[in-house]
């Protein structure tokens, strides 16, 4: 497995020691907080001592991992935090997973133990072959070593496993993406000009397991603030609790941000308090990102990357209002080139000019180890330069403008070919959404005898909004290209997405196949 042998900067940090220095200087500040369960600086720390002499007392190693499955809850992130001090490898799994792809992550984690709530119950195989705590009832206390207890010291590497993230699997079996120290490092040290202080107050309504909350909670925690975990996202909840706790930072993906926007009682609340809003994972639309601008307190911040790592580019949405259609530019230090169909790189385009489009790969300090246990998978994600750096595939096409910001085109897999003609649906995508009764709008290529493939449109309406799906078809099709349209469009009661909010395209693809095979 491939390691890290860049030099992170500023010195690298043990994330569990700081936690550590935190409980001795600001012992009472919350550090973990979920209704009126709360988890102060000394608590948590006390907690995690425990979790990781249990890990050690039951012959975990560092670099071996455990598995997690359940609620985002104060006890699961604490046993996340206490196996980092032991060194453990964290592999946080969806509990939203079907029970064969559940038993094919634990397998390929190799993980020694597994840690459940109730949400996940269904998922165990009869036949595990691994101790199982609960975390929601009495076995997990019994489990944790006695109160007191101090683990054994263990040194870490920048290079050493932090955790496994699995790909949400929406393009097949799902991944193991091994995280070192050194990345988590870098993301907690990005988070630097972001605010986070001992003051902070971050409110995350994303899962545990996901990385879209991990690169908030851990810089909050890294800085001794306050995170609140919401159990579910509702968007009536949300806006309460952000009023009330006076939250300054959060990370929203673009679907949780466009809930929010369209509740009628939204202006009505004081979000004052907010320094900086997050946002990633899916593509953020320019008018929703110009509402937010608008409407909500304190700056916006939307990042572009992979959970693989390898490059982040970063927009300031309130810097550059011009620039909204944009995933921003690259972060310092981040090496972002273009690459054709048969994997040359495209020649950087001339200062002041448009760059031609291509599958995006990109290089950092931060990038995972590999994908655990699978070194051909590993391969296929790496994209070499002649002079051997090393950089990571996207699987995204797009370009860059003439100020060096990023326009995402769309997923390489989800471009179009029809009759020879390249298809953006996202470009689709755009034009749809410029009607008045659409709220969501998701298109895809389907099997076309005549054309190789076509584009097929799927849209939610807005509330109230009527719209029948042959007039919203012609009026899509009168403002584009002959070679763009669509040849069917369906109106759903709302779009298939995953846990995270990612939109997933090949359940429609899927679906939309089987009825038309009938």
């Amino acid at each position: 497995m491939a390691t890290m042998a860049a030099v992170i900067e500023p010195a690298f940090r043990n994330l569990a020691e700081l936690l550590h220095e935190h409980a001795l200087q600001q012992p009472t500040r919350p550090a973990l907080v979920q209704g009126e369960l709360s988890l102060s600086y000394s608590e948590l720390d006390a907690l995690m001592d425990r979790v990781a002499a249990a890990l050690q007392r039951d012959g975990v190693q560092p670099g071996q991992a455990i598995a997690l499955c359940g609620a985002s809850t104060p006890w699961q992130a604490a046993l996340f935090l206490g196996a980092l001090r032991a060194g453990v490898v964290v592999a946080p799994l969806a509990p939203s997973v079907t029970p064969p792809a559940f038993a094919a992550m634990l397998g390929d984690a190799q993980a020694q133990a597994l840690f459940v709530d109730a949400t996940a119950a269904a998922l165990l195989p009869a036949d595990l072959a691994m101790p199982c705590v609960a975390l929601d009832t009495p076995a997990f206390e019994a489990w944790l070593a006695p109160l007191g207890s101090r683990p054994l010291p263990v040194t870490l590497q920048p290079a050493s496993p932090f955790n496994i993230i699995y790909s949400s699997g929406t393009t097949g079996q799902p991944k193991g993406i091994v995280q070192p120290h050194g990345m988590r490092w870098m993301h907690v040290m990005r988070g630097a000009q972001y605010g986070y202080a001992p003051g902070s107050v971050t409110l995350l309504a994303t899962p545990l397991y996901s990385n879209t909350t991990l690169v908030v909670f851990f810089p909050t925690l890294a800085f001794g603030g306050t995170v609140l975990l919401m159990d579910k996202f509702d968007a009536a909840g949300y806006l309460a609790l952000a009023q009330a706790r006076r939250v300054t930072h959060t990370m929203l993906v673009p679907v949780q941000y466009q809930r929010l926007m369209a509740l009628p009682q939204f202006d009505a609340h004081d979000l004052s308090a907010f320094q900086v809003k997050f946002c990633t994972s899916a593509p953020f639309a320019a008018a929703l990102k110009a509402d937010v601008l608008a409407r909500w307190p304190g700056g916006l911040i939307e990042f572009y990357g992979m959970t693989e790592g390898g490059g982040t580019c970063i927009l300031d949405a309130r810097q550059n209002p011009s620039k909204l259609h944009t995933v921003g530019q690259p972060a310092e230090g981040h090496d972002f080139r273009l690459i054709d169909e048969a994997g040359l790189e495209i020649p950087a385009a001339a200062a002041g000019e448009e760059s031609e489009a291509g599958e995006l790969v990109g290089h950092s300090a931060g990038m995972m180890a590999g994908y655990h246990g699978q070194p051909e998978k590993t391969r296929e994600a790496e994209w070499f330069a002649p002079d051997g750096k090393r950089f990571i595939r996207t699987g995204d096409v797009g370009r860059f403008d003439a100020d060096g910001f990023l326009i995402l085109l769309d997923r390489k897999k989800d471009m179009i070919i029809s009759g020879g003609y390249n298809i953006y649906p996202s470009d689709l995508e755009a034009e749809l959404r410029l009607h008045p009764a659409v709220a969501e709008v998701a298109v895809v290529g389907v099997p076309s005898e005549a054309w190789g493939e076509t584009p097929v449109a799927f849209v939610v309406l807005r509330a109230g909004a009527h719209a029948p799906d042959a007039e919203l078809r012609a009026w899509l099709n009168a403002r584009v290209g002959k070679t763009q349209r669509l040849s069917d469009l369906q109106s759903l009661a709302e779009l298939p997405r995953s846990a995270i909010g990612k939109l997933l395209k090949r359940d429609l693809r899927d679906g939309y196949n089987k009825v038309s095979n009938t």
